[in-house]
């Protein structure tokens, strides 16, 4: 199998998109619907965070640095272990008509294209359990998981709302 350097998936939220937005772009909230995030330390006046993430007993953390936010539209951030490139993460909200918007999650690996590219693999992998070629599947699914709680939630609060 070849490995996949990128993912995408996407999900049709019926709310609108500054509420969409609000809730992708704090970190904080991640943890209500990601399966492998269970905590966030915010810092940086939000533009900085670091995750401590979960895949059954094994545990880990990266720094993140927001490098993307256009409110209503896109979020995203760079994801460093030990100070090295692992991954940029992002979200983007575009308003379909009808009160609803497409949210999409994207993932693109970005540890092909630095010195230390083999070490940061083989620490994903120590750290994870998730080998690397496999990584892509692994956050396909983890994203479809994010984003139908994100869509749950979002959709909830606006109904609450109105």
């Amino acid at each position: 199998m070849e490995r996949e350097w990128v993912a995408e998936e996407s999900v049709v939220v019926a709310a609108p998109p500054e509420a969409v937005y609000a809730a992708v772009a704090d970190p904080r909230r991640m943890r209500e619907w990601s399966p492998e995030l269970f905590a966030v330390l915010v810092r940086g006046g939000g533009r900085k965070f670091t995750g401590f993430n979960r895949i059954g007993a094994r545990v880990w953390f990266t720094d993140c640095r927001v490098t993307v936010a256009e409110p209503g539209r896109n979020y995203a951030f760079r994801v460093t272990s030990f100070g090295l490139p692992v991954a940029l993460w992002g979200y983007r909200v575009e308003d379909i008509g009808g009160g609803s918007v497409r949210l999409a999650e994207y993932w693109e690996d970005l540890r092909r294209d630095h010195r230390g590219a083999g070490l940061v693999s083989l620490l994903g992998r120590v750290f994870t359990g998730v080998a690397a070629p496999d990584r892509a599947e692994r956050n396909r699914a983890g994203m479809r998981t994010t984003l139908a709680r994100i869509k749950a939630a979002v959709e909830a609060e606006a109904a609450a709302a109105s």
